[in-house]
């Protein structure tokens, strides 16, 4: 099981055009609303989570292969401000699941000591607060070990197909890819 989360102010396509792929490949994807079923986004769009952060059981923690945080100033608050959020991120960090963030959230993984000499990228500008990581401006998505950062919203597409690469295999992100006719590299 996937599971994005949705905080207050995330950003749409960081969270949909990755959910997307990841269901088109027949990953199990999964939206947690932090603060209930009614999420409004950086843009205004209510959009209703599949389940709420506070439903998950232990056993749906275990199962978890991967944690997916899209940015969103807004959104990223709510997951820094969320102790079952950022509980849940270290859990899968800590248990060796895939850790994958997105525009602004990836400073959410270096306020938590998760980037440590890791390679990183970020939302342009914002890379002091990848906290320790080994910054990579201008890439759009950077794999290292794990942890899989993606740069903003322009680089969704890009990101979803490597959560689909990590945990699939690349001949899966290529389907996915030719299916929704993404001429781009990943």
């Amino acid at each position: 099981m996937v599971y994005i989360l949705l905080g207050n102010g995330f950003e749409e396509t960081e969270a949909i055009a990755p959910l997307d792929c990841l269901r088109r490949a027949g990953i199990d994807a999964c939206t947690l609303g932090i603060s209930g079923f009614k999420i409004r986004s950086s843009h205004q769009i209510t959009v209703m989570p599949d389940r709420t952060l506070d439903s998950l059981t232990p056993a749906d923690v275990d199962e978890a292969e991967m944690i997916v945080l899209p940015g969103g100033l807004g959104g990223v608050a709510a997951i820094q401000e969320s102790v079952r959020a950022t509980a849940l991120i270290r859990h899968c960090y800590e248990h060796g699941k895939w850790v994958a963030a997105i525009c602004a959230a990836p400073t959410a993984l270096g306020a938590l000591g998760l980037l440590a000499g890791k390679k990183a990228t970020v939302y342009p500008g914002m890379e002091d607060g990848l906290t320790d990581a080994i910054p990579q401006p201008g890439t759009p998505v950077v794999v290292d070990g794990r942890i899989i950062t993606g740069e903003a919203a322009g680089s969704a597409w890009e990101f979803g197909l490597t959560l689909v690469s990590c945990l699939r295999g690349r001949e899966a992100a290529e389907k996915v890819a030719e299916a929704v006719h993404f001429h781009g590299s990943f």
